[in-house]
């Protein structure tokens, strides 16, 4: 690899929307991450009771998937969720998004911060754009396999 694979992985993360979180078992809903390369941490606002919740104060696995072409981020990451009352941290990554969710913003009671801290991923990181299509391109005229980018397992 010609690329520090985790290093891209926090880099493209700050421009992921939302991925998908899988926690103890349940069906993967979307969220919005927010990448902390510094704590080697993915923080979530979530709802009391919501599945993230549960796993989290249950120290539970989970998997988060991110699918995002214009972040040019794709990645399976496994890890464990927690719970934290940390209301610094969540002034912090408070945002309009979580906002949406709660009908009394911040100081809604329903508001809870969770850490997944990755302990393995399989990722996939690219340019995308022009790039990409040049390397379609050529190897439909070459019969090569396309350079799509960066692929590997990472161990944080």
């Amino acid at each position: 690899m010609s690329k520090d694979l985790k290093a891209e992985f926090w880099s493209q993360l700050k421009d992921v929307r939302a991925g998908l979180l899988a926690a103890d078992g349940e069906r993967p809903v979307p969220m919005s991450p927010q990448g902390d390369p510094d704590e080697k941490a993915i923080w979530f606002i979530t709802a009391s009771g919501s599945a993230a919740d549960r796993a989290a104060k249950s120290g539970g696995e989970a998997s988060f998937h991110v699918a995002d072409s214009k972040a040019h981020l794709y990645a399976n990451v496994f890890g464990k969720l927690a719970v934290v009352n940390d209301s610094d941290k969540l002034d912090e990554l408070w945002n309009a998004f979580a906002a949406a969710w709660f009908e009394d913003g911040r100081d809604d009671s329903a508001v809870q911060l969770v850490k997944f801290t990755p302990h393995e991923a399989e990722i996939w990181s690219g340019d995308g754009g022009a790039s990409f299509l040049y390397e379609i391109a050529k190897a439909n005229i070459t019969g090569d396999t396309p350079d799509a980018g960066e692929h590997g397992r990472v161990v944080f």
